[in-house]
């Protein structure tokens, strides 16, 4: 009984956490990269490059076939004398022939090592495409994430001001009861608050639809009582090289190319093997015997197919311009990434500026809100005016929270663009 309480209680504990637990944004870029359906394409992969070697192992194996041919000629051996008294039987013009053989490769030039090379290098470059698409989930997971972010503070700015208006409505409402007001003032701020509270019903259905996106991509429920934790903004250091996966793809699609040229190089090279041949056959190796008989032969056989030395060149030459063409990609890869990164360092640099800027707003725009506040209790101000300078302030104080969730989200899109 008592290990059926534990059970219970542990079993609350992880519900708890997973319902108001935390989640980062690299969490839920890792959760994003298990959870989506292309993960299980590695393992398609890597069994793929098992079923391809063992196959390519099966080359040194004894190799067996089995053979048989039924021919008409129009003539036949025969000897040009005749000897008295012996009578030499003459051969059938029609023969029969069925045989088994065994070949056992000795020496291939390399062939089957230069085909298990190019497939494990095959293999690398499928497995970085894989790489490269599940690293474009980060980008869709920063979106959603910095989204909800955002969509937080503006909730929490629109709670603040629904409580500035309900403290103003409090004392306009004072000031209809001294006479100072009119009713018409009291309803211009039941207005306002109406029209607070439906953006608010605005942003919790995007913040919805964004937690509900974010929850699929993931495969973990981002429910409102999840609690997503704002990052720190720390920049990549100024020298931090570059670690993208296409570049890794780029390097792999190189190798493979070179493990090609091996190939080549090695197919047309000559082979050597053991062979046993054993069948039935008529004639059979006695050429003068006109039955029916068994025969083996045994040996070592040595081919060489020169044909293959006519398009060699071409080949390689084929292969070295597709090398060529990966490091024009790579290089082009690398300059627009440079791009990108002097692009998105300037952002973060104006975003930081206008952050700057944003604390000295707010509070000019305190200073005259309070200004307006005092000039509505003497009767010199109209409350539509006030509500103005109130929705001033508001709009400051949201743009400087939207300006830190965007230097956030530039700064995340400079580390993606580095895989930093």
């Amino acid at each position: 009984m008592k290990r059926i309480s534990i059970f219970v209680v542990l079993a609350c504990c992880v519900q708890f956490s997973i319902a108001y637990g935390q989640l980062t944004v690299e969490a839920c870029q890792e959760k994003a990269k298990t959870n989506y359906p292309l993960v299980k394409q590695y393992d398609l992969i890597k069994r793929t490059e098992n079923y391809s070697l063992a196959n390519a192992n099966k080359g040194y194996l004894p190799q067996v076939s089995i053979s048989g041919k039924a021919t008409y000629q129009s003539d036949v051996t025969a000897l040009p004398i005749k000897l008295p008294g012996i009578i030499i039987p003459s051969l059938s013009k029609d023969q029969y022939q069925a045989a088994a053989e065994v070949n056992q490769l000795l020496w291939d030039g390399g062939a089957i090592g230069a085909q298990k090379q190019a497939i494990k290098a095959s293999t690398v470059v499928d497995q970085q495409k894989t790489e490269v698409d599940l690293y474009a989930l980060n980008d869709r997971v920063n979106q959603l994430y910095f989204g909800i972010l955002s969509l937080d503070e503006q909730l929490r700015q629109n709670e603040l001001l629904q409580k500035e208006l309900q403290t103003n409505l409090e004392q306009i409402t004072s000031y209809l009861q001294n006479g100072i007001a009119n009713q018409a003032d009291v309803d211009a701020i039941k207005v306002e608050q109406l029209k607070t509270k439906q953006n608010r019903t605005q942003l919790q259905s995007i913040q919805k639809t964004y937690r509900e996106m974010l929850s699929v991509l993931i495969g973990e429920t981002v429910g409102e009582t999840t609690r997503l934790t704002k990052p720190e903004s720390n920049m990549p250091t100024q020298n931090e090289s570059n670690h993208r996966p296409e570049l890794k793809l780029f390097d792999a699609q190189d190798m493979l190319y070179a493990s090609q040229r091996n190939t080549i190089t090695s197919g047309n090279l000559p082979k050597i093997s053991l062979f046993v041949q054993g069948g039935l056959s008529r004639p059979g190796l006695n050429m003068l015997n006109n039955e029916f008989s068994p025969y083996y032969i045994g040996g070592v056989r040595f081919s060489w197919n020169l044909g293959g030395f006519y398009s060699q060149k071409n080949n390689l030459h084929k292969i070295v311009l597709n090398q060529k063409t990966v490091n024009v990609q790579k290089e082009a890869f690398l300059f627009n990434s440079q791009l990108t990164v002097l692009q998105q360092k300037n952002e973060i640099e104006k975003i930081r500026t206008l952050i700057t800027d944003d604390d000295e707003i707010i509070t000019l725009r305190h200073n005259i809100k309070k200004a307006a506040q005092e000039k509505v209790a003497n009767g010199t101000l109209s409350v539509s005016e006030l509500i103005r300078e109130i929705d001033d302030e508001s709009l400051a104080m949201q743009d400087k929270s939207l300006h830190e969730i965007q230097l956030l989200m530039a700064i995340y899109d400079l580390k993606n663009t580095i895989n930093n």
